[in-house]
C-alpha cells in the first residue's frame, strides 16, 4: 500500500464502547486485526449495551465490505460512503479501513506470555511497524494494561479520545460565576432596573459578565449578596433577574431550605416552570437528591404542576452482587433506592400529629413517587412528569439520549450524580453521559446546571469527605 499518514489499530473494546469509531479517524488508515471480529463475534449476545453496541458494529463493517471481493478488501475499503455511520456533520472520513487478510507475527519477541487476545492485538500492531509501509502505527484502546504493555514494546498506544466532551473536568460548565471585584466600576453607572409581577430585572452593558449562558447565576461577593440569573442578550445589553432567597425560612420548599449559595441557586432552577432541565452535580451530602425531592413534591402536591415523580438510576453495586431480587418492577428497585428512603424521612416529618401524621405523610407521599428501572424506558413518553435521574454519572452519552427523549409535554427533567464516582467500565469524568448533557444543554434557554460544592450532610460526612 501507499505510506499512509498514520494507521491506527482498534482493540476490540474502542468499537464496542463507540461502533462509531470506525468513521472518527479523519484521513487516516484503520487496521481490524482478525482476533477483534472474534471477540465482537463472541461478545454480540444478549441484550446489554455492550452487546448492542458489538451488533452495530458489526453491522457497520458488513456495509463496509459488502461488495468487496478478496483483492479489494486487501487494498483497504473506502470509508468516505459510510460516513453516515456517524462521522458528523462536516467531519467525512476519507481514510481506509483494512481487515486483516494474512498471519502478521513478530519473529523473536520475547515478554508477552500466551496467546491472549490483547497479547494477539499488539503483536499485530508491531508486526506491522517491522513490516513498514503503514507510516505511524497506534494502537488505540480504551484498556489501560494494553497500552502500558504497548509502550514498554516501544509501541505508540493512545486512549480514545473522540467521545470525551472535554479536554479536563475542571473545564466542566459550573452554572455560578462571581462577578469581577470592579463590577459596578465596569457598568459605568450604566445600570437599568425594573421591576414586574415575576421580580426584579437588570440590564448591564454587553461585555462585564462573560460568557452570557442563559440561566448563569452571577453574584456579587460581600456584604451586598446580591444574586442574579442571567435572563437573555438584547443588542448590546444583557438582561439579568434577581433570584429567590430560599434561604429564608418562609420561603422553604417542602419545609426545606437552603443551606449555601449553590443550594439556593439550584432550588431557584428546580421551581422554575421555564427550566425544563436541570444537571445537580455535587460530592456526596451536597443535598443533591433532597433539594430535588422536595421542589418535586411541592409542585406535586401543592402547586399541582406534575402529576408525580419519577425516580430512576444506574444498577451497578459498590460490591459483590446479591443475586436476582424478588418482585415487581418497583419492588425489584426498591433496594437501589436507600438514598431515596432517607430523604423521605426527611421530607415526611411532621412536628403536628404525632406517629399517625408522619405515617399518613409518608403514605401520601409514596402514593406520588413511582420507582422506575432503566430497562424498561425506551419507547416510553412521560407527560406532566418530574423525572430524577439518580447517579447519572454511570450513564452514557448515549443513555443519558434515550431518556431525556422520552420527555412529553409539561415533563422536567433533573439529573443528580457525581463526576467523582463513576462505576460503570470505560466511562470516565470527561466521557460520563453526565458531563455530555452539562456541557450540551448549557446554552439551551430551557435548562440550568449548578455545581454544589458544600457538603451539607454533617459534620463527620463533610470531614471525611476531605481527610479520607
Amino acid at each position: 500500500m501507499a505510506e499512509a499518514r498514520r494507521t491506527y489499530v482498534l482493540d476490540t473494546n474502542v468499537l464496542i464502547h463507540d461502533p462509531t469509531a470506525l468513521f472518527r479517524f479523519a484521513e487516516h488508515a484503520l487496521f481490524i486485526p482478525m482476533i477483534v471480529l472474534e471477540e465482537l463475534d463472541a461478545t454480540k449476545k444478549g441484550m446489554s449495551e455492550v452487546a448492542r453496541n458489538a451488533r452495530q458494529a458489526s453491522r457497520f463493517l458488513d456495509e463496509i465490505i459488502a461488495e468487496a471481493d478478496a483483492a479489494a478488501i486487501a487494498a483497504g475499503l473506502p470509508l468516505e460512503a459510510h460516513a453516515n455511520g456517524g462521522g458528523g456533520a462536516g467531519q467525512r472520513p476519507s481514510g481506509k479501513l483494512f481487515l486483516q487478510t494474512r498471519p502478521l507475527e513478530v519473529a523473536g519477541l520475547t515478554g508477552m506470555a500466551g496467546k491472549s487476545p490483547d497479547n494477539t492485538i499488539l503483536q499485530t500492531g508491531l508486526a506491522l511497524r517491522a513490516e513498514g509501509g503503514w507510516g505511524d502505527v497506534v494502537l488505540v484502546s480504551k484498556d489501560i494494561n494494553l497500552r502500558i504493555k504497548a509502550r514498554v514494546l516501544g509501541m505508540p498506544a493512545e486512549d480514545y479520545y473522540n467521545d470525551k466532551v472535554l479536554d479536563d473536568i475542571d473545564l466542566l460548565y459550573t452554572g455560578a460565576q462571581e462577578m469581577p471585584a470592579d463590577f459596578w466600576a465596569r457598568c459605568q453607572n450604566d445600570v437599568k432596573c425594573w421591576k414586574d409581577e415575576s421580580g426584579t430585572y437588570y440590564s448591564i452593558p454587553q461585555g462585564v459578565v462573560t460568557p452570557a449562558i442563559p440561566n448563569e447565576f452571577v453574584y456579587v461577593p460581600g456584604d451586598e449578596q446580591l444574586e442574579l440569573a442571567v435572563v437573555r442578550e438584547e443588542a448590546d445589553r444583557l438582561v439579568l433577574r434577581q433570584i429567590r432567597d430560599y434561604r429564608q425560612a418562609r420561603l422553604a420548599v417542602w419545609g426545606i431550605s437552603a443551606r449555601n449559595r449553590e443550594q439556593n441557586f439550584a432550588l431557584n432552577l428546580l421551581m422554575d416552570p421555564e427550566c425544563e432541565f436541570v444537571s445537580l452535580v455535587g460530592t456526596a451530602g451536597s443535598g443533591k437528591t433532597l433539594l430535588a425531592l422536595a421542589a418535586g413534591l411541592a409542585q406535586c402536591m401543592e402547586t399541582r404542576r406534575y402529576r408525580e415523580i419519577v425516580i430512576t438510576r444506574v444498577t451497578i453495586p459498590v460490591g459483590e452482587d446479591i443475586g436476582f431480587l424478588p418482585g415487581t418492577e418497583e419492588e425489584k428497585m426498591t433496594p437501589w433506592m436507600g438514598a431515596l428512603m432517607d430523604n423521605l424521612e426527611v421530607l415526611s416529618e411532621s412536628e403536628e400529629g404525632g406517629e399517625w401524621g408522619r405515617a399518613a405523610s409518608a403514605d401520601l407521599i409514596s402514593h406520588r413517587i413511582k420507582i422506575r428501572s432503566l430497562n424498561f424506558m425506551r419507547g416510553r413518553t412521560f407527560l406532566n412528569r418530574y423525572v430524577i435521574i439518580d447517579e447519572a454519572q454511570n450513564l452514557t452519552p448515549k443513555q443519558m439520549k434515550t431518556l431525556i427523549t422520552r420527555a412529553g409535554p409539561g415533563t422536567k427533567f433533573v439529573c443528580l450524580g457525581n463526576i467523582g464516582q463513576i462505576d460503570t467500565p470505560y466511562l470516565s469524568e470527561t466521557t460520563s453521559g453526565l458531563t455530555y448533557v452539562v456541557d450540551r444543554f448549557k446554552s439551551w434557554a430551557h435548562s440550568g446546571h449548578v455545581t454544589l460544592r458544600r457538603g451539607e450532610r454533617s459534620r463527620l460526612a463533610d470531614h471525611a469527605s476531605q481527610v479520607l
